[in-house]
């Protein structure tokens, strides 16, 4: 079936197209093409959510049970956990067969799909790595922002059901993420036309990016305590260039105590990133296992907690 992420593509694309054409080379008109792709997109995407809810509130009268499966199957699309869960443990499965010299370019290959780092020379450490970094950053991006924003918006319908619900808040954010995804570079004209749309996102991961830096640590068994695990991870990660990824990388490193961080290199350019949990072992394919299971453990903990907000919420309104 298409995916609702497709479809923002598809506009953004032909948005991107129209904004290069009519700005040329000014930095200016990029810049506002840039601000109205990402007005255009995410206001499309959450009002099209906010639309289903209405039909989904509207039917739930008639045939509850059957709009409340369709809704969540709907709602479900904002969240990535089987994709990244599939992709990461086909390329940790590649590389635990005894063939692996003959699979390495097959597994560079596979590993390009979901990490932005040049890949075709990196070694089975290196790649094990990338691997360990993207399962930690797009648990994140992909996962635990997405569910903050769903719960944002369940919790607006317990005080106005006209409000922007659960599947208007994830749809709006997940067209924040792929206009980052896709435009969010500082190379060329992108520079310019997806700088909005990349401060945009960094700003709506930054309060779920800080609740897993806190709450992880409840999920996983280390030899410091949770509150020396949280301050090593604060340390280690603020000092990354951006905002959220290295704060997501160093409590999922700490928690799977395995080591991050290193040179890596973006369309043939170098660069450094910290080195996170310098203690620890570097990447193996236990450890990202290990990453892949506290994430699971971690959503698990996180629909239980909202499950009783919410009972909370509707006991002391009624």
């Amino acid at each position: 079936m298409p995916h609702p992420v497709q479809f923002m593509g598809v506009v953004i694309i032909f948005l991107k197209g129209l904004a290069e054409g009519i700005a040329k080379e000014n930095k200016s008109k990029l810049y506002i093409g840039g601000l109205l792709i990402t007005f255009i997109v995410v206001s499309l995407s959450g009002v099209s959510g906010w639309l289903i809810e209405r039909l989904f509130l509207f039917f739930q009268i008639k045939n509850p049970i059957l709009s409340t499966f369709l809704f969540a199957f709907i709602l479900s699309s904002s969240l990535a956990s089987r994709s990244l869960n599939k992709s990461i443990l086909e390329i940790l499965n590649l590389i635990s067969k005894d063939d692996l010299i003959d699979n390495l370019s097959n597994i560079r290959q596979k590993l390009s799909h979901i990490v932005g780092r040049d890949v075709e020379n990196l070694d089975i450490n290196e790649i094990l790595r990338a691997t360990a970094e993207t399962a930690s950053e797009n648990s994140v991006d992909g996962i635990f922002a997405p569910l903050f924003w769903m719960f944002s918006g369940a919790i607006f319908w317990q005080f106005n059901h006209f409000l922007p619900g659960p599947l208007a808040m994830a749809w709006g954010f997940k067209a924040s993420s792929t206009i980052d995804s896709m435009l969010g570079y500082k190379v060329g004209k992108l520079k310019w036309l997806g700088f909005t749309g990349a401060k945009l996102d960094d700003l709506l991961v930054w309060i779920p990016s800080r609740i897993v830096l806190i709450t992880l640590p409840f999920c996983c068994k280390t030899k410091q305590s949770i509150f020396k695990t949280i301050s090593d991870s604060w340390h280690d990660g603020i000092s990354d260039s951006s905002p959220n990824s290295g704060i997501s990388e160093a409590i999922f490193a700490y928690c799977a105590e395995v080591r991050m961080g290193g040179i890596n290199y973006y369309k043939g350019e170098r660069k450094i990133k910290p080195i996170i949990a310098k203690g620890y072992p570097i990447a193996s394919i236990n450890s990202v296992k290990k990453i892949l299971n506290l994430s699971l453990k971690l959503q698990f903990s996180w629909l239980l907690v909202f499950h009783l907000i919410i009972i909370l919420m509707n006991i002391l309104f009624q």
